[in-house]
C-alpha cells in the first residue's frame, strides 16, 4: 500500500495537468454559506426533489443518466486518475454507510464537506490521506462524514451520488476519487457523465444501483438530515470538523486551512483524555 506522503504526490502530479480553482491569496479559509447561498440551495433541492419525482413517474422509476454501454460494476480499467491511490488506501478498512473506520475505534471524527469546495480538496487529498494511515488504519479514530450542499447545483448532485454510494458502503471511496477530479464550482462539471465516471472507478460498485438510489427517498432523507445537523452544530462552511472521544459529543476544530494537519492531529490525540 502507498504511503501517504506517495499518494500525495502522486496527486499533485496528477492535478498539475489539470489546475485547481482559482483562490484568493492568503490562507485558505473554509468555505463559507451565506443565507443567501443556503436559501438558494434550499430552493435548487426542492426543486430538484419536483424533477425528480416526474422523471421517476415517466420512466417507470427505473434508473437513468447512465451512458450506453456503461459497466454494471466499477474497477481499475480505465479508473479516473488517483482511483488506484484511493482503492489502496480504504483496502482492508471497514466502512458502514457514511462511517469509516472501526466501531471500537475510542475517538470519533465528524467532517461536514461539500463535494464541490476547493478548500475541502485541499484538506481530502493533503490531510485526510495522513489520518487515515495513522490513526483509522490503526483503530484509534473512526470517521462520520457528512456530506452537505450549499454551493450549488453540484453540489446536490454529488451529495445525492455520495450518499448512493454509502449504500453500498463505499462513500469514502466514491468522494476521494471524486476529489481528486474535481472540477471548478458551479460550472455544471459533476454531471451524469462525472458521477458515471467516477463510480465506474470504485472497484466493485454497482453504477445502476447508484443512479437508481441517489434519487431515493433514503438517500433524500439522509440529506436532510445532513441539513439539520448543520444547522443545529451551528455549521456555516465547509469543511468543518468536529473530534470527540466516541461516544460523546463531539468539539469543533478551528482549523486555519485545509493543509492545517497539525491543529488536527493535536485534537485527535488530546481526545481520549477528554
Amino acid at each position: 500500500m502507498p504511503s501517504g506522503k506517495k499518494s500525495k504526490q502522486q496527486r499533485r502530479d496528477e492535478r498539475a495537468k489539470t489546475p485547481p480553482p482559482v483562490r484568493s491569496k492568503g490562507v485558505a479559509r473554509p468555505r463559507q454559506a451565506s443565507p443567501r447561498a443556503l436559501a438558494i440551495a434550499g430552493g435548487v433541492a426542492a426543486l430538484l426533489v419536483v424533477v425528480v419525482v416526474l422523471a421517476l413517474v415517466l420512466s417507470g422509476g427505473k434508473s437513468s443518466g447512465l451512458p450506453k454501454n456503461a459497466v454494471a460494476v466499477g474497477s481499475l480499467t480505465n479508473a479516473l486518475p488517483g482511483a488506484s491511490d484511493v482503492a489502496a488506501e480504504f483496502k482492508g478498512i471497514p466502512q458502514t454507510g457514511t462511517t469509516l473506520g472501526w466501531p471500537s475505534a475510542p475517538v470519533t471524527m465528524v467532517e461536514y464537506i461539500d463535494l464541490q469546495c476547493p478548500i475541502c480538496r485541499q484538506f481530502e487529498t493533503e490531510v485526510f490521506p495522513n489520518i487515515l494511515q495513522k490513526y483509522v488504519r490503526t483503530k484509534k479514530v473512526k470517521v462520520i462524514v457528512k456530506t452537505w450542499a450549499f454551493i450549488g447545483p453540484d453540489s446536490v448532485r454529488g451529495q445525492d451520488a455520495m450518499l448512493a454510494a454509502a449504500q453500498q458502503d463505499k462513500a469514502f471511496n466514491f468522494a476521494q476519487v471524486l476529489y481528486d477530479n474535481q472540477g471548478t464550482e458551479n460550472t455544471g462539471w459533476l454531471n451524469d457523465q462525472m458521477v458515471y465516471a467516477i463510480a465506474a472507478s470504485v472497484p466493485g460498485m454497482k453504477t445502476r444501483q447508484l443512479f437508481g438510489e441517489r434519487n431515493s427517498t433514503a438517500v433524500k432523507n439522509a440529506a436532510a438530515a445532513v441539513s439539520t445537523d448543520a444547522k443545529a452544530n451551528n455549521v456555516t462552511g465547509t469543511p468543518s470538523i468536529f473530534v470527540g472521544k466516541s461516544g460523546q459529543r463531539p468539539t469543533y476544530v478551528t482549523l486555519s486551512g485545509g493543509t492545517d494537519e497539525a491543529t488536527l492531529v493535536k485534537a485527535l490525540d488530546a481526545a481520549p483524555a477528554g
